[in-house]
């Protein structure tokens, strides 16, 4: 005999069967891929201090049908010592997910969040293999909290009178 306890969870589709939640990813791929070091080989000599690094990181989602999104995430990384430009490598790294099953107030939350999470572990090691491939130590980028991120563009949003407050 079934419990409460044992009930599956999930969102009931209308014919009283129970539609579990599903985020799944289709297809990972490099969109746009560019490292450029204008000054090699003397940007690679050794130096006595370690090179400023200028990070930026941006999230794209586009739907491709009701339950199916391309989710890019967009990382640009920029090293230089005084003036000098040492390497300035870009990459846009693109995920196709299938979404299925989740209420229309979560998909924002897992397109900026959940998506480009799956997305970074691959992402990070392109642009480390690709600066180690320009003749410079692998650049590890740390860990990014798009939650953080997705919730500063909410608030500038909000701000700039784009987005509603709930």
């Amino acid at each position: 005999m079934a419990s409460k306890d044992d009930a599956p969870t999930g969102a009931a589709n209308g014919n009283g069967d129970v539609t579990q939640p599903s985020l799944n990813v289709l297809a990972q791929y490099v969109k746009d891929l560019s490292f450029e070091s204008p000054g090699a080989p003397n940007s690679l000599r050794g130096r006595d201090k370690a090179p400023g690094i200028a990070i930026n990181v941006n999230v794209n989602a586009n739907p491709l049908s009701d339950k199916q999104f391309d989710v890019n995430l967009t990382l640009n990384a920029k090293a230089s010592f005084d003036q000098e430009v040492l390497f300035n490598v870009e990459l846009v790294y693109g995920g196709v997910f299938a979404i299925s099953g989740f209420p229309q107030e979560h998909m924002l939350p897992l397109l900026f969040i959940e998506c480009p999470r799956l997305l970074f572990p691959f992402a990070r090691q392109i642009i480390a293999e690709a600066t180690r491939n320009g003749g410079f130590p692998p650049l590890m980028l740390d860990p990014i909290d798009f939650a953080q991120m997705f919730q500063q563009k909410l608030a500038e949003d909000q701000a700039a009178g784009k987005v509603k407050a709930s």
